[in-house]
């Protein structure tokens, strides 16, 4: 009797404590639910990094830290009627992949044991990873994290913070690259051969042209440059007030997250290596290009890097030259002098001024020079069913590319001058059989839909809030000639696999890249202010891609209270809004765009903002 009575006794308290515990456990989720829904910043804890495949949240061994789904709920669900499963969260990805870029992934690179010629710099080229080694998880932002400073500001400052990394302060100390200031980074404009500030240096080399003014963009006739081992870019910044647009280059090697600086600078930026694969730029894009001090060895190869620049550089281009090659007196710098200039006379470019440490090339204007050339002289010239605009993983060629038969008989790109050309149609118009009148009213259309996303967008910018800009679905970059007026630059993005309409983006005289974005994108996250993907979600739908990857993709991108545009059919919409919560992103509005006579359907626009969430700990260290 006595043990029947402890045991009942043992039951009542082991169900009293069992209630209590419920009670606290559920006081907890309402607390810190509400506090984090009423927060700025939302507030999540560090969770651990899954990789899984293209659905999200499918199953594997790491199932527990999310919802069981079916792989079809990772599609774009453009029937009607189906709805799919809406995941409550996506899990935050360690802290120590705050700075994840899932094709330039060193860490990758070792697992799958690629056997890769670090000579050649493949290490650096984009190697993506499998579908069932993608990562699941919003990236989080690192401790400390701020709104970044904003333009024009930002071209001289950034926070400490936001990219911790000093190394080149210490490294570059006596070049001015940067310099640690309390909880800023200071970027004084110096460089490895401009110590005295870039504006110095770029008056100098215009000067050497006899450009008027000392101005760089010869009256408007110099627009596109492209500066390979930009460093922190500051060439490029300082590029800006002349009306001309660099993209600055540079790989993600042992110069810690140069591009990283540059992008949170506000500064034209792009991951790129000159190794094995032509850069993902059309032929005859840049009037100008540039390297200082860039390390690059350009007479490897039979000079098949200084060709991959000849191909990007137009009719008459230059090539400004900043090395002690083109000044030193050693064995060694006069040997790699000699080489360089017996191969650029070869290649039929001529030096157009030489002085202190710099040396400028040019391009000829037309194939007279390439035609006169004795038979058997190398580089050879490229085959005449080479295709110079290929660039999506086309590797690089060691010949020389002709001119079109337009360019040879004009003396060069026919191009009317900046700011002319931004919406004057380029002769590369005809190349897709496009018209005029048909440019013309493509660039009408795009000006009418950005007055309207500024509409939408209006209760919540002011005119400093955006900078940096990426179109996913260029077409002819009229939404970028739209946008002139604004104090914004914009990455012009032509996907791989339709028309390769980038040359005419470049022609107006934007900047871009060709991409797949059924894979990621090579930037460093929290890069971009403002996306805008027209009809981007039901291109990857055809292609069988997912769409939860994206979304995954799009928010790594883009910065904390950044916003993305999302231009598409009613059921890509619906399809987004299911995510907004699990994404941690906020409607900002929608509104009904209809359709143009040569488009099917009427689209929707939603706008959408990207809220500033935080990990624990880097929320505790901005207490």
């Amino acid at each position: 009797m006595m043990r029947g009575r402890s045991d009942g006794a043992q039951k009542k308290r082991l169900l009293t404590s069992v209630g209590i515990v419920a009670i606290f456990l559920l006081f907890l989720y309402l607390y810190f639910g509400n506090k984090s829904n009423g927060e700025s910043a939302l507030e999540y804890g560090s969770r651990s990094l899954r990789k899984l495949g293209s659905s999200y949240l499918g199953g594997d061994e790491d199932g527990d830290l999310g919802s069981k789904q079916d792989d079809a709920s990772s599609k774009l669900a453009l029937e009607d009627g189906d709805d799919g499963l809406v995941p409550k969260s996506f899990p935050v990805c360690d802290d120590r992949h705050s700075e994840l870029i899932p094709c330039l992934d060193r860490h990758l690179i070792y697992q799958m044991r690629l056997k890769l010629d670090l000579s050649l710099m493949e290490h650096y080229e984009r190697h993506c990873p499998l579908p069932e080694r993608r990562y699941n998880c919003l990236i989080p932002p690192p401790s400390g994290y701020k709104v970044p400073i904003k333009w024009p500001k930002s071209r001289d400052e950034v926070w400490k913070a936001n990219i911790p990394h000093t190394h080149l302060a210490h490294e570059k100390s006596d070049q001015n690259w940067m310099v640690e200031k309390g909880e800023k980074i200071a970027f004084p404009g110096g460089g490895t051969h401009f110590h005295y500030g870039a504006d110095k240096y770029i008056s100098s080399i215009a000067n050497m042209l006899n450009f008027s003014d000392n101005n760089l963009n010869n009256e408007g006739r110099l627009r596109t440059v492209l500066d390979v081992g930009c460093g922190v870019a500051s060439f490029g910044a300082y590029l800006l007030s002349s009306d001309i647009i660099a993209m600055s280059l540079a790989p993600n090697d042992v110069h810690q997250n140069q591009i990283q600086f540059a992008l949170e600078r506000g500064i034209p930026a792009d991951l790129g290596v000159l190794g094995t694969k032509r850069l993902p730029y059309p032929s005859r894009s840049f009037e100008f290009a540039h390297c200082s001090r860039c390390r690059i060895d350009w007479l490897q190869r039979d000079g098949i890097l200084l060709l991959e620049l000849d191909r990007l550089l137009r009719p008459g281009g230059y090539f400004a030259y900043s090395s002690p090659e083109a000044y030193a007196q050693d064995e060694e710098d006069l040997r790699i002098w000699q080489q360089m200039s017996a191969l650029v006379e070869r290649m039929c470019w001529k030096i157009a001024e030489k002085r202190n440490q710099t040396v400028i090339w040019v391009k000829p204007l037309t194939n007279d020079c390439y035609m006169e050339r004795e038979p058997g002289t190398q580089p050879p010239l490229c085959q005449s069913d080479d295709d110079p605009d290929a660039v999506w993983g086309v590797k690089m060629e060691a010949c020389i590319t002709r001119y079109s038969d337009h360019d040879h008989r004009t003396h060069g790109s026919g191009l009317a001058p900046w700011p002319a050309r931004l919406t004057a149609p380029p002769p590369r118009l005809a190349d897709f059989g496009y018209s005029s009148e048909m440019w013309e009213k493509d660039t009408k259309l795009w000006q009418r839909r950005v007055e309207n996303y500024w509409n939408l967008l209006s209760p919540k910018i002011s005119s400093d809030t955006l900078r940096n800009v990426m179109d996913m679905k260029a077409n002819l970059g009229s939404l970028g000639a739209a946008l002139k007026e604004k104090d914004v630059w914009v990455m012009n993005v032509v996907p791989e696999d339709g028309p390769n309409t980038l040359k005419l983006v470049y022609d107006r005289g934007l900047i871009g890249t060709i991409h797949n974005w059924c894979e990621a994108y090579s930037t460093y996250p929290r890069t971009y202010d403002l996306l805008h993907a027209w009809s981007v979600f039901s291109d990857i739908e055809k292609k069988g891609c997912s769409g939860e990857d994206l979304l995954i993709e799009m928010d790594r991108i883009v910065r904390p209270t950044g916003f993305v545009i999302i231009r598409d059919k009613q059921p890509v919409i619906e399809f987004v809004k299911k995510y907004l919560g699990a994404l941690h992103w906020e409607a900002v509005g929608t509104a009904v765009s209809y359709s143009d006579p040569d488009q099917e359907g009427d689209e929707l626009v939603f706008v959408i903002q990207k809220k500033l969430w935080l990990t624990s700990e880097s929320f505790r260290d901005t207490e």
